[in-house]
């Protein structure tokens, strides 16, 4: 992928030209509910954090492969304020400390709840920070985006077959995976020094 092609683009040249990418924003007018690609660097590649969420009949998502995030709280001044909030919640990552907003990508809506409309941010962890997970999450991994864009593949369920990336036992399928596949578009748009215009 990226580094691999071009090795005289180094981590911190990327995180630099995403940065530039992505919208410089905290805030989406009929957005309702934000979500964090919160990236890392190990063994020379980016990494991005996901969560398992636990089986719960009145979650859309229940049992599923996610980012952390979630929907907006009447207190929060914005959808930074929200996802900063949801992901120490349910991470106990703070995203105000040892970390960097690079941005956010193209909001989107849930097919499954098209009432809810998603604002992702990449947020890049300078310092690690230990992980603790609250009770509507079973399990969390660090993916690396290489790997997924190496190993996409199908996942089928009684509504279909969808497009998903494949990490291990982890399918990450759906919103999720719409999201992650921007990502690397963006990366990749990158990497061909082409970046995405929207």
């Amino acid at each position: 992928m990226y580094i691999e092609e071009d090795p005289e683009l180094d981590h911190n040249g990327i995180t630099e030209k995403l940065s530039k990418t992505l919208k410089q924003t905290s805030e989406c007018p009929d957005a309702n509910a934000a979500v964090v690609a919160l990236l890392r660097v190990a063994d020379q590649d980016f990494q991005v954090l996901f969560v398992k969420r636990a089986e719960n009949p009145t979650d859309t998502w229940s049992g599923q492969t996610a980012l952390p995030g979630g929907k907006r709280d009447s207190k929060d001044r914005d959808l930074k304020a929200t996802v900063v909030r949801e992901t120490l919640e349910e991470t106990g990552i703070n995203l105000l400390e040892g970390c960097r907003f690079l941005g956010v990508m193209e909001p989107l809506r849930s097919i499954q709840r098209p009432e809810i409309r998603i604002l992702p941010f990449v947020v890049l962890q300078e310092k690690e920070q230990a992980i603790e997970l609250n009770e509507e999450l079973t399990g969390y991994f660090w993916a690396s985006l290489k790997e997924m864009f190496h190993n996409r593949g199908t996942v089928k369920f009684s509504l279909g077959e969808f497009p998903a990336y494949i990490i291990g036992n982890h399918a990450i399928w759906g919103l999720t995976y719409r999201i992650v596949h921007n990502l690397l578009s963006l990366l990749s748009a990158i990497e061909k020094g082409k970046p995405r215009e929207d």
